[in-house]
């Protein structure tokens, strides 16, 4: 499925529309895990603010790139932590997993968004869910959900 975002407003409407999908889903035996691709720029960050957002997360939310992961505790939802990722400086796998990523992997309570998977691909399972990001041009980017 494509959706295409002309504004920050519409891509917030796109990840509310993602989250509230992914509540009315049955329980997992270990962590929900979304990964998000796409170039510098694409609207990664902007599409968490969405879901950080619909998740009723009221602090300002920014891309993790320099601490790696921030966890967000959650109330009153079908996850207890939105968990939210950035592996653009990572160098290798093993850099997440010295931040507890096995735990917080296994943990079915845990929802996981992690941008740039690719860069940590052989740690990361292949059921989880792919959203692709693409600059359509200035003002408008297409979000692609597999």
């Amino acid at each position: 499925m494509k959706k295409e975002s002309r504004s920050l407003k519409e891509t917030e409407t796109v990840a509310h529309d993602f989250v509230s999908k992914l509540q009315a889903t049955n329980y997992k035996p270990k962590a929900t895990l979304v990964g998000l691709y796409g170039d510098l720029g694409a609207g990664k960050t902007t599409f968490m603010k969405g879901i950080a957002k619909a998740f009723g997360i009221e602090e300002d939310v920014t891309s993790p790139t320099f601490v790696i992961e921030k966890i967000f505790r959650l109330k009153e939802k079908s996850f207890e932590h939105l968990i939210h990722v950035d592996a653009y400086r990572l160098e290798s796998s093993g850099e997440l997993l010295n931040l507890g990523w096995k735990e917080i992997s296994e943990n079915p309570k845990n929802i996981i968004f992690i941008e740039w998977p690719e860069k940590v691909s052989d740690i990361l399972p292949k059921e989880m869910q792919h959203i692709y990001f693409k600059h359509v041009n200035e003002n408008a980017r297409e979000i692609s959900f597999e």
